[in-house]
């Protein structure tokens, strides 16, 4: 038996910058408003990755307008992370923070291991690639856990 469809979910992976906000925006965009859907990062030290924009416009998920965030900053403008039906984990290390930050709460974590495709290929075209394989893991993941787009 498939588990319920969540009211919220929250992606996360380390500096939600690529892996995170592809989900982010492939939630939205398969389930519209049936879910709150946010995503954070373990750091947030860097924008929104040029590559996850552009491998994201090639199936119509806008993410230029991204701002990446922490856990910690989600903490501290107020965002209780309990609230929180779901934690997607694309990383080990956020992982392990959504675990330690929601010890004491009911709220369900899940593991997703996903390519970090940063650093994978020496031109455009292989690097493109590497983005694709990780948009496209994501989006596999996303169809099994939740169902065909509603």
């Amino acid at each position: 038996m498939a588990p319920a469809f969540p009211s919220s979910v929250l992606f996360c992976c380390d500096q939600n910058s690529v892996r995170s906000p592809i989900a982010e925006g492939l939630m939205k965009k398969f389930y519209g408003q049936r879910a709150y859907v946010q995503s954070a990062g373990v750091r947030n030290d860097m924008e929104i990755d040029g590559f996850a924009v552009a491998v994201s416009d090639e199936i119509g998920v806008e993410l230029s307008r991204h701002r990446s965030r922490s856990f910690d900053e989600m903490v501290q403008w107020g965002d209780d992370l309990s609230g929180f039906d779901l934690i997607v984990a694309l990383s080990p290390a956020s992982q392990r923070r959504a675990q330690e930050l929601t010890r004491y709460s009911h709220t369900a974590v899940e593991y997703w291991p996903v390519l970090d495709p940063t650093g994978i290929g020496e031109d455009r075209e292989t690097r493109l690639a590497a983005y694709r394989q990780t948009r496209d893991q994501i989006r596999k993941r996303m169809l099994d856990r939740f169902g065909p787009p509603g």
